[in-house]
């Protein structure tokens, strides 16, 4: 079987595919019954209509059939049906080319559920040496809690101590915890202690391991499945995270009714954003970006911009709706097709004259920091929590941006 990662860091020029289209397939081996990769009934609802070309990133960087969710649901039923080798090189790039951003599922008629058929096809794909090297590092790091937990001796993220977190609980109408993102603790503490600082009432326990979130994304759902539900008994009451992509996950496998993103619990808590976040004396301007899961998959998109538009004068990004090329190890796996997707947002941000572009999600927060330092731009990226944090006490630029305690 091909890896994934052999051509990640490609330009794409010429694309890599073959014509325009779906690669030659041969003749079916033996009666179409499937091979049980997929979901049938999911597969099956595809109607090919094509409504969904373009909402695609992917389409729209390539213009091939391939790279569209209906070109990817042929390759998969090729797949299920034997009549495609599962050897077949364009397998293996459409399985990693995709960004699993879920935008087609918002425009599609027939109500397909795209993103649980990518993740059957990268559980079957991305079986073993066959997943990138990168996630399954990643995966082995955020499968042990005792790892992510030592992160609090040197990142001071937010933390609870048992009777305070004990009396917040029993004090709450609704008792809520924070979920510690397992990479977002190490590389942002100052969003969990803004959440804290924001809404005391949100209580924080220790012992707390990953969503599993990564691990669905990337081959495993399985174990991404357990994980959720082993972290849906270590957390009590409704969750509340800081990061899209973990709400909906999480929000997938507990039910709806006990996941809330930030902004949204915020939004129906009713809490109202005090003070203003100045630069220079005046008013902030500040744009959004969308986390694509929180969007496509959750329809939160109201909530962060009302919060933002308390606190700063809200100014809307151009495409604020696509991805921005994060997409979980997207940018790790494939870094120049991310950077690709991620251009023309700076490039809208060169135009804008904003000072802040904020994040609900931190691997967008990352991948934005990152791109504005490249261009050197003033616009800094940060967390919607360190921001609303920052109209009620103003903290330095500079560590705002960073996460640095």
């Amino acid at each position: 079987m091909t890896d994934p990662t052999n051509n990640n860091d490609t330009s794409r020029s010429g694309h890599g595919h073959i014509g325009g289209g779906v690669p030659a397939v041969g003749p079916a081996v033996g009666p179409e019954k499937g091979r049980g990769i997929f979901d049938k009934n999911l597969l099956d609802r595809c109607i090919s209509c094509g409504f969904c070309l373009p909402a695609c990133p992917t389409y729209a960087l390539t213009g091939e059939e391939t790279s569209s969710p209906r070109g990817r649901i042929t390759l998969m039923r090729a797949l299920e049906t034997g009549r495609l080798d599962e050897a077949d090189p364009t397998l293996a790039e459409e399985s990693s080319f995709c960004l699993g951003c879920r935008a087609c599922e918002t425009v599609c008629p027939a109500g397909v559920e795209y993103g649980l058929l990518l993740e059957q096809w990268r559980d079957h794909q991305w079986r073993g040496p066959d997943r990138p090297w990168i996630a399954r590092i990643l995966m082995a790091l955020v499968s042990r809690p005792g790892l992510l937990r030592l992160q609090a001796l040197v990142r001071r993220h937010a933390r609870d101590g048992g009777n305070r977190a004990e009396q917040a609980s029993r004090s709450a109408a609704e008792p809520a915890s924070l979920m510690l993102g397992c990479v977002e603790r190490g590389l942002y503490p100052k969003v969990s202690r803004a959440v804290q600082k924001l809404r005391p009432e949100i209580t924080v326990p220790s012992r707390q391991g990953c969503c599993g979130a990564l691990h669905a994304h990337n081959g495993d759902s399985r174990t991404g499945e357990a994980m959720a539900h082993a972290l849906g008994e270590q957390l009590p009451g409704t969750i509340v995270t800081t990061a899209g992509g973990c709400a909906a996950h999480l929000a997938h496998h507990l039910g709806r009714d006990r996941v809330r993103e930030l902004s949204e619990y915020l939004d129906r808590a009713g809490h109202r954003p005090t003070g203003q976040v100045t630069v220079d004396g005046r008013r902030a301007r500040a744009t959004l970006q969308d986390s694509c899961h929180l969007r496509n998959g959750l329809g939160v998109t109201r909530p962060p911009r009302d919060l933002v538009a308390a606190v700063a004068d809200y100014v809307e990004l151009p495409g604020a709706d696509q991805c921005c090329g994060a997409a979980g190890t997207y940018a790790m796996l494939r870094p120049s097709d991310s950077r690709a997707l991620l251009d023309p947002k700076l490039d809208a941000l060169d135009r804008m004259d904003v000072d802040y572009i904020i994040a609900v999600n931190p691997g967008c927060l990352r991948q934005l920091q990152q791109g504005l330092r490249r261009r050197r731009s003033r616009v800094r990226a940060v967390h919607l929590a360190e921001f609303l944090a920052m109209a009620t006490e103003p903290e330095p630029a500079d560590e705002a941006e960073t996460g640095e305690p």
